[in-house]
């Protein structure tokens, strides 16, 4: 019997397989009713398998020492109750055991779980059938281990596999949105979790950049995380990977609803810590120490990432930039205008563009020199900067001329805008200009002076016009094309 169970149960590398084998075994040749295996985790055991047992209470974890299962592994001794009325120890599992049998399963002095043998029958268990099952508990024992062992390289074969294609991949990618949808995608494919989340240090916060899964999230992509609170914090903090096995129980929220377990690991690049990856799963329990290597490898490999695109936008940024006024350039208003444009359209919420011309700057640069004029145009542009939204668009047009985007806005708010300006330009005191330094602004809506670029842009240069003909240090709205006042008269 003892070599038929041997063979049986080491006839494979399977966990699952091996277990069912066991289970098959204890029921078979020694007639029993109720019979499971319970694995050790940390110093509780649980149900890893069962047969027999009443609904819900192989969902029970036990400590070590509790129990009739809790006593063979804390002894390593097989520990018998020939009638489970009369020993306290008993946890009912089954409402017709009369009798149970728990045999530690044991590799070298450790113990790794519990075989627990139940029976219907009093005084089921004579020490001829104890010693036969404490026999093959040894067996058991070592076909589980050797199924771990091959578990356990299978899934490290996996993670690096999975390593390598997300370090494949991440070199392919220099769009800082496109890089990070990619990383929580393929994170949460590879490693099998409900949810991967990445967050970025924005001074002293935290922001949600990307996240992909199926949970529910308490914040939504581009909401800040205040300083000093949670488990990402902390690993802020640490500098170190840190895990929640028990996310219900503690006070802090974590970024899903459903969380059970997260792991949070710092995103650190040449010594610079960018934010932190965060893993999210409905388990309890679900992470461990051994989990913590391989992920480690995986924020390195998308924190050089991440810090790459950094370096790819601050290059694409500095490609759209005035080198003068270090405001934006005309290439970028391009750009932004079509934009705006087609947001205005989807969503009918206006835009507006607003020409501005630095008035007589020719003569100002022709009595004080280019340098002096170099720095109005500097602190023009800042004034500028200053006074608008950060959704509007300052850009240099060229030379002295400035165009703004002003986003969901209508005609009554771009005028108000433009005359803030001009004001405030007015009344300035420019270092070495003895005398005010004045501006011209022409402006134009979406769409009631036109719904492309080139009519925008067109209306509102025609509104700086009228400015600069009506005397300067002036604001004009752009006259209402003719097509308007056509429709409008009924012609």
């Amino acid at each position: 019997m003892l070599y038929d169970a041997s063979q049986a149960v080491l006839s494979t590398f399977e966990l699952d397989e091996v277990l069912q084998q066991i289970l098959t075994i204890a029921r078979d040749y020694f007639h029993l009713q109720n019979v499971a295996i319970l694995l050790l985790d940390k110093n509780e055991l649980y149900v890893r398998c069962q047969v027999g047992w009443d609904a819900g209470h192989d969902e029970v974890r036990l400590p070590i020492g509790t129990g009739i299962t809790g006593a063979a592994a804390h002894q390593k001794r097989p520990i018998y109750a020939a009638d489970v009325t009369k020993d306290a120890r008993y946890i009912l599992s089954a409402k017709n055991t009369r009798s149970e049998l728990a045999v530690p399963l044991m590799v070298r002095d450790h113990v790794v779980g519990v075989l627990d043998c139940q029976s219907e029958n009093l005084n089921h268990f004579d020490s001829e059938t104890i010693d036969l099952l404490t026999l093959f508990s040894t067996q058991a024992s070592m076909a589980l281990q050797n199924a771990r062992l091959y578990s356990l390289e299978r899934h490290r074969a996996s993670q690096l596999e999975a390593i390598n294609a997300i370090a494949q991949q991440m070199t392919a990618v220099l769009d800082l949105k496109e890089l990070l949808s990619k990383v929580c995608l393929l994170i949460q494919q590879a490693f099998e979790v409900c949810q991967v989340s990445v967050l970025l240090k924005d001074e002293e916060d935290l922001v949600l950049r990307a996240s992909h899964g199926k949970l529910t999230g308490r914040v939504s992509e581009g909401g800040r995380l205040p300083a000093g609170e949670g488990l990402w914090q902390r690993a802020l903090a640490a500098g170190k990977p840190l895990i929640e096995n028990d996310a219900k129980a503690v006070l802090d929220p974590g970024l899903c609803v459903e969380t059970g377990s997260s792991m949070c690991i710092p995103l650190v690049s040449f010594g610079q810590t960018l934010g932190v990856l965060v893993l999210d799963t409905t388990r309890a329990r679900a992470f461990n120490v051994n989990d913590t290597q391989p992920l480690e490898s995986v924020a390195d490999i998308c924190a050089t990432a991440i810090q790459n695109a950094h370096y790819v936008e601050r290059v694409k940024q500095l490609a759209y930039l005035d080198g003068l006024t270090g405001i934006f350039n005309r290439r970028f208003f391009e750009l932004r205008i079509a934009e705006e444009i087609e947001r205005a359209q989807r969503f009918g919420t206006g835009m507006a563009v607003v020409m501005v011309d630095i008035d007589q700057f020719k003569r100002l640069n022709d009595e004080f020199g280019h340098l002096l004029g170099d720095e109005v145009l500097r602190q023009v542009s800042s004034i500028f900067h200053q006074q608008i939204r950060k959704i509007d668009v300052l850009c240099r047009y060229g030379g002295e001329e400035f165009a703004i985007l002003l986003s969901q806005t209508n005609a009554v708010h771009a005028l108000g805008v433009a005359e803030k300006l001009r004001k405030t330009v007015e009344a300035w005191q420019f270092p070495g200009v003895p005398r005010p330094v004045t501006i011209s602004a022409g402006t134009a809506n979406y769409s009631e002076h036109g719904t492309t670029r080139d009519e925008l842009v067109k209306a509102a240069d025609a509104g700086l016009y009228a400015a600069k003909q009506a005397g300067r240090n002036r604001v004009c709205l752009a006259p209402t094309p003719k097509r308007k006042l056509a429709q409008g008269s009924g012609k």
